[in-house]
């Protein structure tokens, strides 16, 4: 616990009682001193019985050292649960006997009869008490009336909503937008105050010219922007796709890639790299390595994260959006750049992230491009799971990919495919296994963060504009 700042420190009353709740001890920074202190008694000789001699005491003191840490017990020691039951005459029987299995038991130890038990799920993740200050009945005017509920405001967001204003299109819906909201036009434009800004909205409009369909990773990769500017930059030039197969992608306003078959190359890839002793390699073993991992979740034992500093509009009409703050050796042309890898899949080299949303453009392997190609000039219907390519394109691409990323990982670590067979052909056969269904959603690196908080990346974008 001391080696990592993070952690409290957990003291358990009963060690032995698995229901025991722990006490966590803070820790505090001090400048202390360690002292050993001796009580030493001298007893003096008595010579007459009836006068009492007061014995003689000396303390000695020694310095042992300097305290530079403490951990503080501030919270509440008699937050327990205790497996006890309740008769009907109100007498408590504890079932520590009859719910813990201390040593191998027979059939008839789990076919016994006993009373319900059910213990919490979960603690509360407070330890300290805390003042609710609860909102007074509001008084309304006499004549007024409450609001009819309708299923679109009855469960509410849980936070205000961002004033970022863009417009989200689903699969499904007849039209598209032409044009921004007008709130926000008037934010950007409101945020847009020096030549930077300027340069950087024109730089934007030039890459849609260029290509009507974008991931925001991949303007990241192409325009040094500072990333508050750009969500409210995008929604001003640009709608969100929520479905199909061009969903968390940023598209031109005006353009619909439904009625485009060229609009084909832009659809997404949810590739998602396979891990398990079933493909020859464990989730420890792959160079990829995720940022966030199930067994440091130790949460509520563990010291709150320091909240990041949230650019307000005034910083960014100062110019931190681009220009940046003082002390930073980056130039402002590719401050905020990202690598080129965020967002584009080369032959020989491997994903930042276990989870990568690609658009089939950015394929960049002669192989890949066959299998999105295959049915150029024949299209003829655009569908929600495979856009304008032929069924089953993603599932294609997926093995495809698979097998030169373990190629990859064969290369860097042989000693993991020691026992690996091949088949006839000489090329590694993968067993299928759609990236729609894979558990693993990590996506971060230490280099670089295409999003702030969510493991999902797409999910991350909607919530930066809800």
């Amino acid at each position: 616990i001391y080696t990592d700042p993070a952690k409290r420190l957990e003291l358990y009353f009963r060690p032995k009682d698995p229901y025991c709740h722990p006490v966590c001890a803070n820790r505090f920074p001090t400048s202390t001193m360690l002292l050993k202190v001796r009580r030493r008694t001298k007893k003096k000789q008595q010579l007459d019985t009836e006068e009492q001699i007061q014995p003689e005491v000396q303390f000695e003191m020694e310095i042992l050292g300097i305290v530079t840490t403490v951990y503080k017990f501030q919270g509440m020691s008699d937050f327990q649960y205790l497996a006890m039951h309740s008769g009907p005459d109100g007498k408590q029987t504890s079932m520590y006997d009859k719910v813990l299995m201390l040593k191998p038991e027979k059939e008839e130890f789990f076919n016994r009869e006993l009373p319900l038990y059910i213990p919490p799920p979960i603690f509360s993740r407070l330890d300290t008490p805390v003042d609710y200050f609860y909102r007074p009945d509001i008084q309304h005017r006499e004549g007024y009336n409450n609001p009819q509920v309708s299923g679109e405001n009855l469960i509410g967001l849980s936070r205000a909503r961002r004033p970022h204003n863009a417009i989200f299109v689903n699969f499904d819906d007849e039209e598209i937008p032409t044009k921004p909201l007008d709130a926000a036009v008037q934010t950007w434009k409101k945020v847009c105050t020096n030549p930077v800004d300027k340069k950087v909205e024109e730089e934007l409009r030039k890459l849609f010219e260029v290509r009507p369909v974008w991931s925001r990773n991949a303007v990241k990769a192409n325009i040094s922007v500072h990333p508050d500017k750009l969500k409210l930059l995008l929604p001003y030039l640009a709608y969100y796709m929520l479905t199909g197969p061009w969903r968390s992608l940023w598209v031109r306003f005006g353009y619909d890639p439904r009625k485009h078959p060229e609009a084909k190359i832009y659809q997404v890839l949810d590739f998602r790299i396979r891990c398990g002793m079933k493909y020859g390699y464990a989730p420890n073993d792959m160079p990829v390595k995720a940022k966030r991992s199930t067994y440091n979740y130790s949460l509520p034992i563990t010291v709150k994260k320091q909240v990041s500093h949230t650019v307000s509009v005034h910083d960014l009409k100062q110019g931190l959006g681009t220009s940046g703050a003082s002390g930073t050796k980056k130039p402002a042309s590719s401050r905020y750049k990202l690598k080129e890898s965020i967002y584009i899949f080369r032959e020989g080299a491997l994903p930042p992230y276990r989870q990568m949303f690609y658009q089939l453009c950015d394929l960049n392997v002669e192989s890949l491009q066959k299998i999105i190609h295959r049915n150029d000039g024949t299209e003829s219907e655009c569908t929600e799971r495979d856009g304008w390519c032929l069924p089953k394109t993603s599932d294609d691409l997926r093995d495809t990919m698979s097998v030169m990323i373990k190629q990859i990982i064969r290369s860097t670590r042989p000693a993991l495919f020691s026992n690996t067979t091949s088949s006839e052909d000489g090329k590694e056969q993968l067993p299928y296994e759609s990236g729609e269904d894979e558990d693993d959603e990590e996506e971060e690196e230490e280099d670089f963060k295409p999003s702030d908080g969510s493991e999902n990346e797409m999910e991350t974008e909607i919530l930066d504009y809800v």
